[in-house]
C-alpha cells in the first residue's frame, strides 16, 4: 500500500518494519522506515497519520475482518542506527589493527602476540 496506492506526495519511500498490537487489539503502533532526511521522516509521517483512516478501510476489506485497530505511525530509525554503529565499530577495529601492526614493527608484544618467556 505504502508504495503505490497512496498518493500523497508527502510519503517518501518507505517500508514497514514492524506492527506492535496492544494487548486486546484495539490499537496498534505501525513502525515506518523511511529513505530520506529528517524532513522526509517528518512529511512522511504526516502523510501517513492523514490516511490512516484509509488505510483502515483498505485493511478491513482486504482481511475481511470486522474489527481494525487503531492505527499508530512511528518511525523506525533503527537502520540508521545501526549503520551508524557499524561505521563505529569498523573504526575501532581499524585502530586496533593499526595499533597491532606498529607495536610489531616496534617489537613490543600485544595481545595477539603474548611474550616472550623468560629463561
Amino acid at each position: 500500500m505504502l508504495e503505490g496506492e497512496l498518493s500523497d506526495p508527502r510519503i517518501a519511500p518507505s517500508y514497514v518494519t514492524d506492527v506492535v498490537l496492544a494487548p486486546g487489539g484495539k490499537s496498534a503502533r505501525v513502525f515506518v522506515a523511511v529513505h530520506g532526511s529528517e524532513a522526509e521522516e517528518d512529511s512522511t509521517l504526516a502523510g501517513l497519520m492523514a490516511a490512516r483512516a484509509f488505510i483502515r478501510s483498505q485493511l478491513r476489506d482486504r482481511m475481511g475482518v470486522r474489527h481494525v485497530p487503531e492505527l499508530a505511525f512511528a518511525i523506525d530509525r533503527s537502520q540508521r542506527m545501526t549503520g551508524r554503529m557499524d561505521e563505529l565499530l569498523g573504526r575501532l577495529r581499524k585502530r586496533d589493527r593499526r595499533r597491532t601492526e606498529s607495536a610489531a614493527k616496534a617489537g613490543e608484544p600485544t595481545a595477539a602476540q603474548p611474550p616472550e618467556p623468560l629463561p
